[in-house]
Order: C-alpha cells, then structure tokens, then sequence
C-alpha cells in the first residue's frame, strides 16, 4: 500500500511537469536544439564546462559525460564555451535546424587573460543554479595546494570547504553539517566506495592523477542521489588521451605514482591506467634485517598501501559509447617477532563499473551501468603453530538506468531507477592449532535488497524564478523484514538581478545501511550492518536558504547559506556490546535522535594572478539518545554534542602564480578544538569511610557527561611551491610545508600517573596531551611526457 501512495505521488510530479511542458511549448516561438559534447583537446570529456549564449542571458553546463543541449530561438547566435584552466572559445552560427557540435577546448597554460574570462563565466554559472552547498573541486587547485608528506589528497582538500569537518589531525575523514562519517555516499565513476581511506585515515584512496572531478552535495541533493544522510562525493575519473600516448608520474617522499594513457584507435577511444605505492616497508625491513639479533630490539611493523585504477572509453557511433572502470586497493600491515608472534592486517576496495550511454535525440539520453563494489579486511594473529583469523566484508552489485531528457530551455527532466543486491559479512572467525586439536570457525552473513525510482524537474519559470523539483521512492528488504520511504526534494532560485540570487532547498533522505563502530573515527575493522529486524532506517531532514552575490566586475562570488537539519533513528551501542562475530547484533543497538543547525559564509576567487577562498562556519550539533532496552541510554539520556561537533571553522586558501614558472600557495585552518570525555577526578576504596584493610587501592576514574570537556584549539598553516622546469613546462618540483609554525595541536589528551621519586608512591595524575604533527617539509618530482 505504501509504495501504491508512493507512486502515485511520482505520477503527479511527472503530470505537472508535462501540463507544464504543453504551456511552453504553445507559447513559444520556433526553437531548435544546439547539442553536443564539450572536450578537451586531448579528447577527455570536460563534466561542468559552460556553454552560453550571452546575449539571451540563457545557458547551460555540461553533464558528467561532457554532454550539453541547449533550446534557442531561430536566428544567428554566438556561443561561448568555457571551463576552468581551459582557453575560453567562441562559435558563430547560424540555427536553421537541430544542430549537434563538438567542442575541443585548449589548456589555458600561463595565460592568465584567458583564464579570468572563464572563471568569471563559471562563477556566474553558480550564481544561476538552484543548487545550494555545492563544492566543484578543480583537480589544478588541488595539486597546486600544500599536502602532507607531499601526497595530494582531495577529500582533505574537501576539508578546507565550510560545512565541512575533519575527524582529527591528518584525518581525511569527512564529517557534514553535523552528520558521521559514515553518512557520506562516495561514488567513483558511479560505484560505491565503503571505506575511502588509506593509512587508517591519513590519506584517501583517490589517485590525484587519474581524477577528473569531484563534486560534494551538502544540501539540496537532486533526486538522482540517495543511500546517505549527510553529503555525496560525486569522483569522477579521466578517460585518458585521445590524441597521443602520455606517461605522467611523481616520486614523492613516501609514495611514487605513474599513469600511461593513450588512445583506443585514435579518435575512436582511449585508456588510462594509473598506480600509486608507498614505500615505509623498504627502510623499516632494511632496518628490522641490520638490527635482527641484537638483544632488547623490537622490530619495526611493515606498513605500506597501493592501489590502481583504469579506465576506458570507446565510441561505438555517433550516438552508442562504453566506458569500463576498475579500481583496485590495498594496505598491508604486518608485524613478526623472534618469539614466534606473528600479526598481518590488510583491508581494501575493490570497484568495477560499465557503463553505456546512448542518444535518442539531441534532447534525449540514457545512461546505463552494472557496477560491483567490494570493501574487506582480514586480520591473523599466529603464535607458533596456532592462528586466529578474523575477517568482515561486504559486497554489492548494483544496476541502474538514468534517463535526461531536455525538451525545450525551460525544462530540464531526469528520471531513473536503481537495484542493489547487498552481501553483508558482518563477521568471520576461524582459529586452528597445527596439532588438530583446536579447530573451529564461524561465519555470520546477511543479505539486502536495496532499490529506488526517481524523477526531478528542473523548471525555468522565468530569468529570474527557477525551481527544481523531485521525487525518490526508496525500499529495502532484509530477509523477512522490509521498509521503504518517500524523500520529496525541491530546490528554488530568485535573481533580484544578475549579479544577486536568493535560494533555499529542502531534501529528506533514509540510509538502509549502518556502520559498527566504537569509535569517533572510521576505522579498517568496523562492520556495516542492514536494516533489519528491529534496526530501522536512519532518517534525515534538512532545510536550507542563502543568497548569493557576484562582486568586483565578477570576479568573486560571496554565498552565506544558514541550515537546520534534523535526524531520526540514529545508531549507536549500548555500553559494553559485543560487535564481532554476533549473530544477535540487533540487541545491541540503541537509537536516538540527532540535530543541527549553523551559518556559512563563501567568498571565491577564480580569476587573475592571485585566486582562493576564505570559508566560515559557525555551528552546532546535538545527540539525544533515551534509556532503552534495559540501558540508562547515553549520558543518561540528556542531550550532548558528538566529539566531531566545531563551533568555529575558519578556513583560508589563497593560489598566486608569480610567473609562468612559479606558483605559491597558502591554506589556514582555524577551528574550535574536539569534544571528549576526560575524569573529573579519582577515588579510591581505600577512601570510602569504613572500608576494610585489603580492597583494591587503585584509584576510579570519574567521569561527567560525555563530550564535556573541549581540547585546545585547533590551527595550523600550510606553504607550498611548485616550481615548473622543462623546455615545455611538463615537469615540475612541489615544495610543501606542513604545520609551517610547528603549532602542537593536540590528538588526544590522557592522564598519566604522577610517582614520588623517592618512596615510589602515586601522588597524583597529570593531564598530558599527544600531537601527531610537527612541522613536515616535503618534496615531490611531478613529470609529464
């Protein structure tokens, strides 16, 4: 009966578009359809690139494939084709008929006068959007930005947007508006990406050199996306280089990479492939081999990370094109002992995706992909003849359709729908002697089905009200157990004039899957467990308004967008819970509610010599979960914020390219220190009047309402330069400093015991705190050929 309401809601959204369709189209004059692909002249698809005609004041951006269609009246019009780092391009023509055009756009190079043009266009284009808390990350920007230990990172590149929070120092954890890490859907070229981190979170498992783009969705997310509460992280990788074979790599201080890429029957197609490894287990295994033998040595753990990706394209005709992606992932750790103890660690992803996109007509297409995602770990621990092994995964395999359909400039339709079939190992243990006498293992597994239709318009009702409308109808099934839901979205955008745009949006969005963990921080071991049972669905709501300005002749954009967003069904464990290997999970979740709300102020810069951003958020996030299920709840059921909660986050990033050759870059973080949870004091029962000669002296900690108690804090300034060399500029050395000040900022904070050195005796505990890094230069070769 649900999904009976459910669809019938969808019909009347499609039913109003289509009355609205029939009043456009009798109004209108002749029109005919300008259509094509924006690329670069290397023959890669350019997702986002402005096609305008400026003296309508009438345009549009390219999708994820490079493709645009553009509705415009009978007559001569010039057309301006734009996209950052790209030479700006004109074409005149002269529409007589539907036309389908291809746009090949030249890097723009050092010539920064080309380059102000269309960063101005693009900055225009975000005034005109209806979307809100939007973040396009240039991959230029990205590389030319200071990195720990020289390794370019774009989800702590993320990090340096408003609304955005890290999950501790060098983390690149992402937590928004409030939400869990957890909360965030992360796509690569349309398959899902369980854990997005290498080095337990120091770096993500995106490849700079093979992405293409990334998009982050905080609020406003269009009907296409669904899964997660919090924010979606659209990666896009490149297709490669249709014109000529072109190898680009970098050896750095901790990692090298190298990609090859080149064409597919040149014109036709092309590849790439992409590989990146560290290298910590070369010197620690050189410096456990030189000290192995020496008495009280304890040898160094080997820890090291790869990954690849690939990609190709081919165009089958004029209007048929397949595309194959693979991404493959690994960390190993592993340490040995001459005692006989050995321990081996290793997690990973592993992402598949085809995809083929065809034309109807220049107003109509269809993207179609079967994608499979695959996150495990598994870790062993042998002592002499015995091994304990202990493993989780899960798996997908997902099919979707996408269908875009643009019948005239006021109308822009999607519509699809998507299945997943989901294998959740939530635990797996297995332990045997080489004797035989201890044997045993066990295995708990569930499965979902995980499916959903969407439809949106986005309606032009005039050049200054335009609104964006939608509908996701959602379901899930877990053995006998099953929901569903509706998540109405619905996005609108006043111009007070062509430089001033008032928004708001509102979107309601169920996440069927959950993440075990007992920590703050996503970690290699935690599980990811369906809806089942009594685990229902989270839920979120979220509502947000701004406005946006273009100041200084269009140079800068200036947004400030305020937000509420408020959750249901939020997870969480009850003290002491059992989460390995436990076929009754369920039992030991509890569940709560969740809210937040804040202020974010933008001010962007794409053009000139000197480009940036500086961000501001001023926020709060709460928990509440009540006594439950035979618990006293969290914190005794009052409210508390989560230990990722910031009150204040001020970012600053400031790109000046001082000559053809050298480029400077700067980025400041300020924000408010973490929450967490430290004893007031310390009792012992030696203290408690009458008590008995013989009880346990040691003293126990007392401890205050969660997350009361808040660290230093948190700042730290990054330098960078890349200096170009090369007759042709295809090679350059990238000198990054890391915490240019040496600021201690504090990881955590624990007590340590305080002894009187002469009788040995504890007199007290004294507060220390942990910094993790200090001020880290690093240099890294880049080269093209």
């Amino acid at each position: 009966m649900a999904f009976y309401y459910s669809a019938r809601y969808l019909f009347i959204i499609l039913l109003f578009s289509w009355v609205g369709l029939q009043g456009a189209w009798a109004q209108q004059e002749t029109r005919f359809t300008v259509s094509g692909t924006v690329r670069s002249a290397r023959g890669e698809a350019l997702p986002g690139a402005s096609v305008a005609v400026p003296a309508l004041g009438t345009g549009t951006a390219a999708d994820s494939l490079g493709h645009f269609s553009l509705s415009l009246p009978a007559g001569r019009h010039q057309l301006v084709i734009a996209f950052i780092g790209y030479l700006q391009q004109t074409r005149d023509l002269n529409l007589t008929r539907n036309q389908r055009l291809t746009f090949a756009l030249e890097e723009g190079g050092n010539e920064l006068g080309e380059v102000v043009v269309e960063g101005a266009a693009t900055l225009q284009e975000k005034l005109k959007t209806t979307q809100m808390g939007v973040e396009h990350l240039s991959i230029r920007e990205a590389k030319l930005l200071p990195a720990l230990f020289g390794e370019v990172d774009i989800l702590k590149t993320l990090q340096l947007k408003p609304g955005v929070q890290n999950g501790g120092e060098g983390s690149s954890g992402l937590f928004v508006r409030g939400g869990s890490s957890d909360q965030n859907l992360v796509l690569l070229d349309n398959a899902l990406v369980y854990n997005p981190n290498h080095l337990f979170g120091l770096f993500s498992v995106f490849n700079s050199d093979a992405v293409q783009s990334v998009d982050l969705y905080k609020s406003g997310f269009p009907a296409q996306f669904g899964g997660r509460l919090s924010s979606v992280v659209d990666v896009k990788l490149r297709e490669g280089d249709r014109q000529h074979y072109v190898a680009t790599g970098g050896i750095g201080l901790i990692s090298s990479r190298l990609t090859y890429e080149g064409p597919i029957n040149k014109g036709k197609g092309s590849f790439i492939v992409s590989g990146r490894r560290t290298y910590f287990d070369i010197f620690t295994r050189a410096l456990n081999k030189v000290n192995e033998g020496k008495e009280d040595y304890s040898p160094i753990p080997d820890y090291y990370f790869y990954d690849m990706n690939a990609k190709a394209n081919y165009t089958l005709g004029e209007k048929d094109h397949l595309f194959l992606t693979g991404y493959l992932g690994r960390d190993i750790f592993g340490f040995g002992s001459t005692g006989g103890f050995n321990f081996n660690f290793n997690w990973g992803n592993t992402v598949g995706t085809l995809r083929w996109n065809h034309v109807f007509s220049p107003q109509l297409f269809v993207n179609t992909s079967v994608a499979v995602s695959d996150y495990q770990y598994n870790l062993t621990n042998k002592l002499d003849t015995f091994t304990f092994g202990l493993g989780s995964n899960i798996r997908d395999y997902t099919a979707r359709t996408d269908f875009e359909y643009t019948p005239t400039d006021r109308h822009q339709l999607k519509a699809g729908a998507l299945v997943t079939q989901h294998r959740f190992g939530v635990g797996r243990l297995d332990a045997n002697s080489g004797d035989g006498r201890v044997n045993f293992g066990s295995d708990v597994n569930y499965y979902g089905l995980e499916g959903a239709l969407y439809a949106s318009d986005n309606y032009k009702a005039s050049d200054k009200l335009q609104f964006e409308g939608g509908l996701r109808l959602t379901g899930f099934r877990s053995g006998s157990d099953q929901y569903g839901g509706v998540e109405p979205r619905a996005a609108a955008r006043y111009a007070l004039n062509d430089r001033t745009s008032f928004k708001a949006n509102y979107a309601l969005m169920y996440q069927y899957v959950h993440l075990v963990t007992n920590s703050g921080a996503t970690l290699p071991t935690d599980i990811w467990y369906p809806s089942r049972l009594s685990v229902r669905p989270q839920q979120s709501q979220q509502v947000s308004s701004g406005a946006s300005f273009l100041l200084g002749d269009g140079k800068y954009l200036l947004t400030d967008e305020v937000y509420h967003k408020w959750g249901r069904n939020q997870v969480d464990f009850r003290d002491g819970a059992q989460l390995f290997v436990n076929p009754e999970l369920d039992a030991e979740f509890i569940f709560g509610k969740s809210w937040s709300y804040g202020n974010e102020i933008y001010l962007e810069k794409k053009t000139g010599k000197t480009t940036g951003w500086i961000g501001y958020t001023l926020a709060w996030s709460w928990r509440n979960f009540q006594p439950q299920r035979g618990t006293s709840g969290i914190n005794n059921g009052q409210d508390f914020h989560p230990n990722y909660d910031r009150r204040h986050n001020l970012t600053v990033v400031v790109l000046h390219q001082l000559n053809p050759r050298i480029n400077l870059t700067a980025s400041f973080v300020y924000t408010s220190g973490n929450l967490t949870t430290l004893p007031l004091g310390r009792f012992g029962l030696q203290d408690i009047p009458g008590s008995s000669v013989g009880l346990d002296p040691r003293p126990v900690p007392i401890y205050p309402n969660r997350n009361s108690y808040q660290l230093i804090p948190y700042h730290r300034l990054d330098l960078g330069v890349v200096y170009k060399i090369g007759t042709r500029l295809n090679q350059d050395l990238t000198l990054s400093i890391y915490n240019a000040y040496n600021r201690r900022n504090a990881y955590f904070v624990f007590f340590d015991t305080v002894r009187d050195k002469a009788s040995g005796r504890t007199t007290g505990f004294a507060a220390r705190q942990v910094s993790l890094f200090p001020v880290i230069p690093s240099l890294t070769y880049n080269f093209r050929f």
